[in-house]
């Protein structure tokens, strides 16, 4: 496991009672991150309607180093339980980003869910990033599975491995 250093900047209006991104367990990949609502919103929260996407704020900027990205993803708990998730997951925040990093949440739950200011809302992972060129050409070499995609590999309606 191996440890990089990423600069953060606490943006105009950020609440200095709030953690920073932060690992939960020593075996933790994801940092917890949480939501920095603005001023008239802290006390009562944020709503988000069933089917609603809503843009939450952290208050936080950052500097990735070159050859890495942030991936953000969602919390497991927040999504079994209440059925919010990302609308991009994951998401990427590039090294050459310095804007606020805001999460896109999505309500798919029944019932309207309140983002609460310090809620933890997201995850974090920082990942290294492989930069690929393509190279066109006429044809392809041939494997097993061919152009069978979309569930082609995976298993049938009744649970049974199909060959």
């Amino acid at each position: 496991m191996s440890n990089i250093e990423i600069a953060i900047k606490l943006l105009e209006g950020y609440d200095p009672e709030l953690p920073l991104p932060s690992y939960a367990s020593s075996g933790a990949a994801g940092m917890d991150v949480v939501a920095c609502l603005a001023f008239g919103e802290r006390e009562t929260g944020h709503g988000i309607a069933p089917g609603e996407r809503w843009l939450v704020p952290t208050g936080l900027a950052m500097a990735i180093p070159e050859g890495f990205e942030v991936q953000v993803r969602p919390r497991s708990g927040l999504a079994l339980k209440h059925g919010l998730t990302l609308a991009n997951s994951p998401g990427t925040v590039d090294c050459d980003y310095r804007g606020e990093v805001a999460i896109i949440v999505i309500n798919h739950g029944p019932d309207d869910f309140v983002v609460e200011h310090g809620m933890r809302i997201a995850q974090l992972v920082v990942a290294p990033v492989t930069r690929a060129r393509f190279q066109l050409v006429d044809t392809l070499d041939m494997t097993a599975r061919g152009q069978g995609g979309f569930g082609s590999t995976g298993l049938a309606s009744h649970g049974k491995i199909l060959a």
